[in-house]
């Protein structure tokens, strides 16, 4: 099918108000606009360079973790929560109490991506996946009360506070298991002869206009990207994520979406999703470059501290994973005594590794300051 004879849908009158019925989109694509073709071949380019710095970092997991915690945290306040990044990382009892219920969502997102993917090394991308990190993603939170891990057997809507004000009305729910399956179907084809990126950009608009749960649709289909470009081995480490890019520019986000649904204009949504992975590819890419320099400053300031360097080197590992910190965190993970944490600790503020956050002379938190600005960019 040529993009630009792309039909999205129908309205299907139902009881005072009109869902969305999204045609299906397996099917092998063509276009004629070659603006796409220069746009496809710049986002390729990017997400090539982009892996081969997830192979030349090392202990890559480590600072994946770093990408897992930013993408929830940005993934979820488009969502509306207001959890910053710093409080991301800290632990629930340091988190003050009308703050932890957006800070227990940005938890779920994190677990739940974790979950996905660990369980993408043995299984490929699929409903049942999206289904299990949907439970996780909702259990204990805002949402709770939705069905987790059930695609919904009821109406939802977006925008508005009811169907009769909504701005977008998504299919009826008896529609919903046969769309998602021709998803899976568009997801795993490989007769369909369509370049990747293509392909999950058409996946992404079609799950966000299915809006198959009653809530959470947002955070999964955003995982979706960065799920499928590592299933597909375009990238060996879920290391991209376009949330920040969709956040930045969230009204074209939303717009190019709704322009395929109002004007069948999947063209313009193609190359808005494109424009996403070539800017975030290339911040990424310049995330693991200052990652690199930062890791070469810190081994040489850590060699000053003789002996207790290689005490000093597991906890500068442990502050990749989570640059934030406490006396007691130290305790635990690198199994030594409160006075010989206190006093790493010390090496680390003198270093101008570690700062204190707090000013407390008691249950003080300290952060990797640099490490942590490089993700807040």
């Amino acid at each position: 099918m040529n993009i630009k004879d792309f039909k999205s849908g129908k309205y299907v009158q139902q009881y005072k108000y009109k869902s969305f019925s999204p045609s299906t989109i397996t099917h092998t694509w063509i276009w004629d606009d070659s603006k796409i073709n220069i746009l496809l071949e710049e986002a390729t380019k990017k997400l090539g360079e982009l892996n081969a710095f997830s192979l030349l970092v090392p202990d890559i997991d480590i600072f994946i973790q770093m990408h897992i915690v930013k993408e929830a945290q940005t993934s979820s306040q488009i969502e509306g929560t207001k959890t910053n990044m710093d409080e991301a990382l800290m632990k629930k009892e340091e988190i003050k109490a009308d703050k932890r219920n957006d800070w227990q969502e940005v938890k779920n997102y994190i677990q739940a991506m974790n979950y996905g993917i660990e369980k993408l090394k043995k299984f490929p991308l699929s409903n049942r996946l999206l289904r299990e990190m949907h439970k996780i993603l909702l259990t204990g939170v805002r949402g709770e009360h939705k069905t987790p891990g059930k695609f919904r057997t009821s109406q939802n809507w977006i925008g508005g506070s009811s169907l009769s004000d909504a701005v977008y009305i998504p299919p009826v729910y008896t529609e919903v298991p046969e769309l998602m399956s021709d998803l899976e179907k568009f997801l795993h084809n490989q007769k369909i002869e369509v370049p990747h990126l293509v392909k999950i950009a058409l996946a992404h608009y079609q799950f966000e206009t299915i809006h198959p749960f009653l809530d959470g649709n947002g955070r999964i289909g955003r995982v979706l990207i960065a799920f499928y470009f590592v299933s597909k081995d375009i990238l060996v480490k879920p290391s991209l994520y376009l949330s920040a890019f969709f956040e930045k520019h969230k009204t074209s986000y939303y717009d190019a979406l709704s322009r395929v649904r109002e004007h069948n204009d999947l063209i313009h949504w193609i190359k808005f999703f494109l424009k996403a992975v070539i800017d975030t590819s290339q911040k990424s890419k310049e995330t693991f470059q200052n990652i690199i320099a930062l890791k070469t400053k810190i081994d040489t300031l850590i060699l000053s501290l003789g002996r207790k360097a290689k005490t000093a080197q597991q906890l500068i590992s442990r502050l990749y994973a989570n640059p934030i910190i406490t006396a007691n965190d130290t305790v635990t993970a690198l199994k030594i005594t409160p006075k010989s944490a206190n006093a790493l600790i010390q090496d680390f503020i003198k270093l101008g590794i570690l700062n204190d956050t707090t000013g407390h002379q008691r249950n003080r938190i300290f952060a990797f300051k640099e490490y942590l600005s490089l993700f807040k960019k």
